[in-house]
């Protein structure tokens, strides 16, 4: 893939306002994601999650990366713009994983809290299967950077969490007046701390077995009021 819009960088300088960032980070997630080949990320992907959930990220270059990976430098770069786009991607690439899982765990429930907590289950045992991107995406990347990615929003999990709002609702199964931006922000919250503290007291349990460390608390702010 040749590079026939310029840098991504010279495009992040000069566009200022909101509408013109999305477009610049869009354009920029076409040029570093479009047809990477399978046995590419195979290789790589692995590499990349495993080399930055054991540094910190300024510790790791595209040179390390590609001895690590047998991936070359060129090859790298012809399709990530920047190391930190290489890892922007990866990430992207292994949580849109989780809008599927999430929809298939919790089909056929219809109590409201088990619902929730089946959506924190399968959330953190995802992170327990896929360690490196729990450790890269909550510990490792610079946050202010990830934050200007579009894919920072997580807006296929949002949708998810509306779709289950919407039906624990209909069943007046929730406080009524949740909605889906303080359920976005309280469902990330949550897994936010939790991965922080795993990763504190040195990764020794599962992440899945200790949901009950925070659930009732979170439902306490989501049941229906009396």
């Amino acid at each position: 893939m040749h590079n026939v819009l310029g840098s991504p960088a010279q495009y992040r300088v000069i566009l200022n306002t909101k509408n013109e960032l999305d477009y610049c980070n869009n354009v920029c997630d076409l040029m570093s994601s479009n047809e990477i080949p399978e046995k590419i990320k195979l290789k790589l992907y692995l590499k990349v999650l495993e080399l930055f959930s054991e540094k910190d990220f300024h510790q790791v270059n595209i040179r390390e990366i590609a001895k690590e990976s047998g991936i070359s430098v060129g090859t790298i770069y012809k399709y990530f713009t920047s190391k930190q786009d290489l890892v922007f991607t990866v990430i992207d690439e292994y949580l849109s994983e989780l809008n599927d899982l999430i929809r298939m765990h919790i089909q056929g429930i219809e109590n409201p809290k088990e619902i929730f907590r089946k959506l924190f289950w399968v959330t953190m045992d995802f992170y327990d299967r896929n360690r490196g991107v729990a450790i890269t995406g909550f510990i490792t990347v610079p946050t202010r950077n990830w934050m200007q990615k579009n894919a920072y929003r997580r807006d296929d999990i949002r949708e998810v969490l509306g779709d289950i709002l919407e039906k624990v609702k209909k069943n007046n199964g929730i406080y009524p007046d949740m909605d889906v931006r303080t359920l976005n922000n309280l469902y990330f919250m949550f897994c936010n701390r939790h991965v922080h503290v795993w990763y504190y007291h040195g990764m020794k349990w599962n992440l899945a077995d200790k949901i009950s460390d925070f659930f009732e608390l979170f439902w306490r702010i989501m049941e229906p009021r009396e």
